[in-house]
């Protein structure tokens, strides 16, 4: 079977950690779709997206592109789910079928881990903090710029943590 080699979304690249790719064939229809695992910061930007252009390049050197359908998907990892109609004509040869009686979808989780998509990319995320603290310290504090205390608090930070 033909995998995943990679996947632009609306022009951007993204980083997938793992895919399936499959033709979903039910009774209403028969439907293109992708799994993909990607890193959380890509969740993110476009878990809230109904629509995009997808660029799909497959290990073999084909490509699809089409305009898809966007869902995310609960799991232990990140995760989307693409899907569109049939291009009937679109070669589609070496893409696994899977029919709508069938129990058992590709697991892509599997041999994946959340800290090794961590490594790859890390996401930010803003937290606010409510301290109590000697009136020279809070003034120090006040002088210093957002992205200089952002990195003090991340060295004070991966410095505790692996004690």
């Amino acid at each position: 079977m033909v995998g995943v080699k990679s996947v632009t979304m609306d022009g951007e690249t993204i980083c997938v950690f793992s895919s399936a790719i499959y033709i979903f064939e039910s009774s209403t229809g028969d439907h293109l779709d992708v799994d993909m695992i990607v890193s959380e910061v890509s969740l993110r930007k476009y878990k809230d997206r109904e629509s995009l252009i997808i660029e799909i390049e497959l290990e073999d050197g084909r490509s699809i592109s089409s305009f898809m359908f966007l869902k995310s998907l609960p799991g232990k990892l990140p995760r989307l789910h693409l899907f569109c109609e049939i291009d009937k004509d679109h070669d589609y040869e070496g893409i696994l079928r899977i029919s709508e009686d069938d129990s058992a979808f590709p697991d892509i989780e599997e041999g994946i881990t959340l800290e090794d998509i961590r490594k790859v990319e890390m996401p930010n995320e803003k937290i606010t903090l409510k301290l109590n603290l000697p009136i020279d310290q809070v003034e120090w504090l006040k002088m210093k710029k957002n992205k200089e205390l952002n990195e003090l608090f991340k060295e004070f930070l991966y410095e505790k943590m692996t004690l």
